[in-house]
Parts: C-alpha cells; sequence; structure tokens
C-alpha cells in the first residue's frame, strides 16, 4: 500500500499526544502495519490451536466472570461471543465526544498489534472499518470500574454487531443504520473476539489523554495570569532565578520561564522586603503541577501501547493476566489532581492579596480613588468556592473496596470517574484563571503600570471584555465570557508564541 499524507500507520508503538490529537479530529486515517497484523495471526493461531483441542480459554469458549467455570460446546461458541457483547452493552449518562471515542478505537487497535492478544485479524480490520468510514459508536460514560472498561467498550463493539447506536455523517442513527449507510456489514465475532473488543481500558486513556492535555493549557494559561498578578502586586523576580539554577524539573522549568517574562518588560521594583509565600513559591507551585501531569501523560502515552488483555498470548501459550488493572495510570492521575489543589490555592492566595489592597498602596477592594462602591470583594467568595471544588475533588478515591462477581473481582481503580473528577477541576481552574485576570487587570491600571509581553496579551484580552471598575456591576456574563475567551484556542496561541515552554508545549502537542 503506497502512504498517502492522511495516513497514519499504526505499529504497536506508543501514540503521543499529536498523533492522538489527529485521530480524534478525524484529520489521519489510521492503517494497521503488516508486520503488526503479522504478529496477531501468530498469537490467533494459537488460540485457534487450543480451542480445536478443546482446552479452555478464558471468556472465548468459557463464561466469564463468576460462571468461568461453565465451558461452552463448539456449536455455542459464536452464539456466545456475539451474546457477551450484548450482555455488556449496560453504559448510562452522558456520552464521549467523538474524539474521545475515535481515539479509544485507535488505541485497542494499536495495543492489539503487539501480538499479545489472541483475536482474530478480522476483529481489527472491523475496528478500522469503523474508523475509516467514520462511523462512531454512542459510548454513555458510565458503566466502568476502571479495571477493564467492559461496559464502555461493550458499547464500541455492539456497534461492530450492528447493535446499539452511532454517529454518522452528523445524524446519531441506530448502529444497523449507520453501518448500512457507511457500507459496512454486521460483524461477527469469533472466539476470543468479544472479550477482547471489550476487556481493555481504551476508553480510560482515550479520555485520560484528553483531560491531562485540557489540563496543560489550563496550567499554561494560569502561568500568564499568575505572571500579570504578581506584576501587578510587585512582587520579587528573585526566587524565579533561584529556582531557575537550584531546583529540578519542572520547579527548574517554571522558575526559568517566569524570570524571562520578568525580565521581558518593565517589572515594578519589588514592594517588599519579603513576599508572602504565595509570591515566593509560585514557580514551585507551578513546577509540581507540570512535573506531576507530564508524568501522568507519559504513563496515559506508554498505555496506548501495552496490552491490557486477559487473558493473553505469550510465548505460544494463552496466559491468564492481571493487565487490565491501569493502576499506575490512575495514580499518576491523581497525584496531578493534588497538584491542581495546590494550584488552585496559590491562585486565590494572590487574589486575595490583590483584593486586600496594601501592597503599592492598593486600595481595599481595587475600588477605584473617589468611587462609591464595594467593588471586587464579593467576588472572593467565587474564587474561595472555586477553590474549594478543585480541592474537594482532588481526594483519591482510587483504594475505595469492591468485591463483584461472587468474590472473584475485587480489584479497580475508578479511572473513568477520576478523569471526570479531573474535567471538573480544569473547568474551575479555567475560571480561577479568570477571577485572576480581572482582578490583575485592575490592579495594574490602579497602579499605572505599563504591562508587556504576554502579560500585555493576557491584560489587553482582559479589558476587551472587562471594563475599568468605576461603579458596582454584575460580573457573572463578564466572567464567564472571559472564561471562554482566556480559554479559546486564539488566546492560548497567543501565549505560546509570546512565552514558550519548548519542551512542555511540544509534548502535549499545544500548538496547532
Amino acid at each position: 500500500m503506497l502512504a498517502s499524507a492522511d495516513m497514519l500507520y499504526l505499529t504497536g508503538q506508543p501514540l503521543g499526544f499529536a498523533a492522538l490529537e489527529a485521530i480524534g479530529a478525524g484529520t489521519r486515517r489510521p492503517v494497521a502495519c503488516e508486520i503488526g497484523m503479522g504478529r496477531i495471526g501468530t498469537a490467533r493461531h494459537v488460540v485457534t490451536e487450543r480451542l480445536a483441542s478443546g482446552l479452555p480459554i478464558y471468556g472465548a469458549n468459557t463464561g466469564v466472570g463468576s460462571m468461568k467455570d461453565k465451558l461452552w460446546t463448539a456449536d455455542d461458541l459464536v452464539e456466545f461471543n456475539n451474546s457477551l457483547v450484548k450482555a455488556h452493552h449496560f453504559g448510562t449518562g452522558e456520552p464521549f465526544s467523538l474524539p474521545i471515542v475515535r481515539k479509544a478505537m485507535v488505541i485497542r487497535v494499536n495495543t492489539a498489534l503487539g501480538g499479545y492478544s489472541g483475536c482474530s485479524p478480522e476483529l481489527i480490520d472491523a475496528f478500522l472499518g469503523l474508523l475509516d468510514k467514520d462511523v462512531v459508536p454512542v459510548v454513555r460514560r458510565h458503566g466502568s470500574m476502571g479495571c477493564a472498561d467492559i461496559g464502555l467498550m461493550g458499547q464500541v463493539a455492539a456497534v461492530l454487531t450492528g447493535e446499539g447506536e452511532a454517529w454518522y455523517g452528523g445524524e446519531r442513527l441506530p448502529a444497523a443504520e449507520a453501518l448500512r449507510r457507511a457500507g459496512l456489514k454486521p460483524y461477527r465475532m469469533q472466539p476470543r473476539d468479544a472479550l477482547a473488543a471489550l476487556s481493555v481500558n481504551a476508553i480510560s486513556h482515550a479520555a485520560a489523554a484528553n483531560v491531562v492535555r485540557e489540563a496543560a493549557k489550563a496550567i499554561r494559561n494560569l502561568m500568564v495570569t499568575g505572571v500579570l498578578s504578581s506584576l501587578a502586586l510587585g512582587a520579587s523576580a528573585d526566587p524565579w532565578r533561584v529556582a531557575a539554577r537550584l531546583s529540578a524539573h519542572g520547579e527548574a522549568m517554571a522558575g526559568r520561564w517566569f524570570e524571562a517574562q520578568a525580565a521581558s518588560g518593565n517589572w515594578p521594583t519589588p514592594s517588599a522586603i519579603h513576599d508572602p509565600l504565595s509570591l515566593r513559591m509560585t514557580a514551585q507551585v507551578f513546577g509540581a503541577c507540570l512535573d506531576t501531569l507530564k508524568n501522568a501523560a507519559e504513563r496515559i502515552v506508554e498505555a496506548t501501547a501495552q496490552s491490557d488483555d486477559n487473558p493473553v498470548v505469550l510465548d505460544d501459550h494463552v496466559m491468564a493476566s492481571g493487565g487490565s488493572l491501569p493502576l499506575s495510570t490512575t495514580l499518576y492521575v491523581e497525584a496531578a489532581q493534588t497538584g491542581f489543589a495546590h494550584l488552585a490555592r496559590n491562585v486565590l492566595n494572590r487574589c486575595v492579596l490583590l483584593s486586600n489592597g496594601v501592597r503599592r498602596n492598593l486600595p481595599v477592594n481595587l475600588v477605584a480613588p473617589g468611587e462609591a462602591a464595594t467593588g471586587f470583594g464579593p467576588l472572593l467568595k467565587l474564587a474561595v468556592e472555586l477553590y474549594m471544588r478543585i480541592q474537594s475533588l482532588a481526594v483519591p478515591i482510587s483504594a475505595q473496596s469492591i468485591v463483584v462477581a461472587g468474590g472473584l473481582e475485587e480489584e479497580a481503580t475508578f479511572l473513568p470517574l477520576i478523569v471526570e473528577r479531573m474535567e471538573s477541576q480544569v473547568r474551575d481552574l479555567r475560571q480561577l484563571a479568570a477571577l485572576e485576570a480581572m482582578l490583575s487587570a485592575q490592579a495594574v491600571d490602579l497602579a499605572g503600570d505599563r504591562v508587556e509581553g504576554v502579560a500585555a496579551i493576557a491584560y489587553e484580552r482582559t479589558r476587551a471584555i472587562s471594563a475599568f471598575y468605576r461603579k458596582d456591576r454584575p460580573l457573572s456574563a463578564e466572567i464567564e465570557a472571559l472564561d471562554r475567551d482566556l480559554a479559546s484556542l486564539e488566546a492560548l496561541s497567543a501565549f505560546l508564541a509570546a512565552a514558550p515552554m519548548a519542551d512542555f508545549d511540544v509534548f502535549f502537542a499545544l500548538q496547532p
């Protein structure tokens, strides 16, 4: 097959964020490499030989879960494997976005190309057929404990067989109709195919990849508003210089970035001999967030190439596996969530400093001189609530106890729920950035600062939406509008161009 620019060859190697974004957007057509398909065929031969000899293979010719000891006859295998898909279509709730489901299907294909799944090559062709025709299963997001996305991937597998629902041509359709319009036929699951399509964490990993990238965008925006508030408060840049030279990893990266912004324009003379911790430790707080988030992201990228099947084919034998527990990924994601709580507190503390006045002779509540107004004091109640929402969602839940399937299944990670909680954290972090920008712009105007560099971009975008505060006015619509603007691709592109952080930005494919 001749390669073309729109093809993305899947080889069983890890998929980076740039590749995942192209897949999610539908701008690249995934194609399985011949070597990987050969590995699938070799493993499949081991499975078919074992089945032919009448030996049990979990979930292929035996039941699953508490029915693991039920051995089906050869006449029952096709019916059982297709019925297994139907039995696991039980997800509820709001659907995942189309990009996340596309990514999940590609992750399932890519992990199978390592040659450990034992599924048929025809199953992989069926997945690729959906992707090629852009038939995207409707996957409701509740239905996984985070130990193989059985209830989530069951909704994908069902569409392969003509059951469930799918998006096609912009319409949400019954799966059979979507397949018909796309010129595809329902797939009949062969023995081992059903569990290979169901018992993986592809949806969780796709959703986790999506949210950590959104978190990376939010952190980059908060770094910009952090510069603007630090300038408005007359913070010393010395702690950033120290972090850049004496710290490691994320702290040094954040220190270098903040130091560069302070050196790029009219940074005011420090207003105090010794700043509060929320100003002195900005590089440490942001650095920890950069580190923990990238650790989680790197683990997710690794997972796009690792078999999490059960059972697996290894050394020409079919073996039971515990690889369907994505615990390391989950723990890294939970660590990043704790980092967000610290970051939210750091932002809140700077907002309090701005509103309190005193520093640089700023007025209390940033009320303009001579005006009869309450000012920004009440706004802090929203900032406190946002912080508490973010903090409450950082409490680890992955070690909660569960026992199902007659006591056979008692380990889980709750990764899909943790991802959902992180999505809420990211939304609230973005709104905190809007509050910090609004307060900082007011303080800059009151202090008469001339702002340059990336801080000037944030200031100008803020002032385009939220005018200088003279008289008390409703702020809800302004806050929401500023939240949307600062989180927009246009704003992010401007921030990254003016103040890049190359390794981080490239890793997360933040630039279009």
